[in-house]
């Protein structure tokens, strides 16, 4: 079958109407009236966050951990569950996906292709934690990334186990073995393009947790989980509670307890998609105007040799962070500040290498346990659609903006209905 386009659509119409010429115009201007209002919000549709898979871990002959009285495989799906079903209330137009809905096994290769094959938004793996020790307890949700402690290692050795269940994971994964440390090496030369998203979203979760349950915050880790090494879109395995606790597994276990935790991790994702959509909509905005990048302001060039100029003389975390008076400066205190995020790190650290050269008024702040890099700053909107264009240029696709009131970070929602 033929794709149905605009052209042969009028020629559909034409002929139909050659018998009555008088009616021929009229179809015509009413076809291209509906196709020019209809089509820039099916791009926009299409760009939002639209897709989500969550993936509830282990199932069927994989039990996962095990508590005094429970199993994870059993946790987990409840909270996945509950967790899709309060997203498609929030967001109807949001399809949700699950790698399982029943008491089945499922490849963690084939948890992977499932978010692939669907060309999903986001990908959400839940999970629950154990340990010999009853005393560790509370949640901690990880991205993809680099051990960088041998407890993040045990985590994600536990986790690929799951491998171990099909009879020809050999073949399957290449040889890798999830008991052997040296086959989790294969992670380190792993470069996740989504990590600064995973690591705001990763955070949020954890605020959430703080926020609604009694789960102690264990914080965003990093390692190296094969089902988010497979997956190509953002994504976080969360680790909900200790099973091996008496605490978190009373918690885990109960309807209210999965109750708050699937509303927090429905909350963050109500939060992550706001931000991810905003996004989306300025890039649209941009390439809808055409509108080229602006050239460097005489202040902005300044800044940049300021910051050049800060780099070379010191050695040290703050060489990333530029003077406040001369960042400021021509800023109007009673309207909001727009900058650009470009990445988010979980250590302070000194920017180097050319690419960062390359950006202007780069400052850093704290925001939920992460410090966010910053280019440029203006209270003009549109301004800041430029800026955040230039940014993408220099080579960080991701990078979006932010807005601040009084030295705080506020919504964009809330900085548009400020003038």
């Amino acid at each position: 079958m033929k794709p149905i386009t605009i052209y042969s659509s009028l020629h559909f119409l034409t002929k139909l109407n050659s018998k009555y010429k008088i009616y021929s115009y009229l179809s015509i201007f009413t076809l291209l009236f509906f196709l020019v209002i209809m089509l820039p919000s099916s791009s926009i549709a299409q760009s939002t966050l639209n897709k989500i898979v969550i993936d509830a871990g282990h199932g069927g002959k994989d039990p996962g951990a095990s508590g005094k009285y429970s199993r994870e495989k059993d946790v987990v799906l409840a909270i996945a569950l509950k967790t899709g079903e309060l997203i498609k209330k929030r967001y109807p137009s949001v399809e949700i996906i699950y790698t399982r809905k029943t008491d089945v096994f499922i490849p963690l290769k084939e948890r992977a292709e499932i978010a692939n094959r669907e060309k999903a938004s986001l990908f959400i793996s839940i999970h629950c934690n154990s340990n010999k020790s009853s005393q560790p307890h509370g949640s901690e949700t990880y991205v993809m990334g680099l051990h960088k402690s041998e407890a993040n290692l045990n985590v994600a050795q536990k986790e690929n186990a799951a491998i171990l269940f099909e009879d020809d994971y050999k073949q399957q994964y290449d040889g890798f073995d999830p008991t052997s440390d040296e086959s989790h090496i294969i992670f380190n030369f792993f470069q996740n393009s989504f990590l600064s998203q995973n690591l705001d979203f990763a955070t949020t979760i954890q605020t959430k947790f703080t926020q609604q349950t009694t789960l102690k915050d264990r914080g965003v880790k990093q390692a190296g989980f094969w089902v988010l090494y497979k997956t190509t879109m953002p994504g976080v395995l969360i680790e909900t509670g200790f099973l091996s606790n008496v605490s978190d597994e009373k918690l885990l276990n109960s309807k209210a307890g999965q109750a708050k935790i699937s509303k927090a991790i429905s909350d963050a994702v109500a939060d992550y998609k706001e931000n991810h959509d905003a996004r989306e909509k300025n890039k649209l905005a941009h390439k809808k105007n055409h509108e080229p990048l602006v050239n460097k302001t005489s202040d902005e060039v300044k800044a940049k040799k300021q910051y050049a100029k800060t780099e070379k003389n010191n050695n040290s975390k703050s060489t990333i962070i530029i003077n406040k008076k001369d960042a400021n400066k021509n800023i109007k205190e009673k309207k909001p500040i727009y900058k650009i995020q470009f990445l988010s790190l979980s250590e302070q650290k000194t920017l180097k290498g050319n690419k960062f050269k390359k950006l202007s008024k780069v400052s850093s702040y704290k925001y939920k346990g992460l410090y966010r890099y910053t280019s440029g700053e203006t209270q003009d909107y549109d301004t800041a659609i430029k800026l955040q264009n230039q940014v993408r240029k220099v080579g960080f696709k991701d990078a979006f903006i932010i807005a601040f009131w009084e030295g705080k970070r506020i919504s964009l929602s809330e900085a548009k209905k400020m003038k």
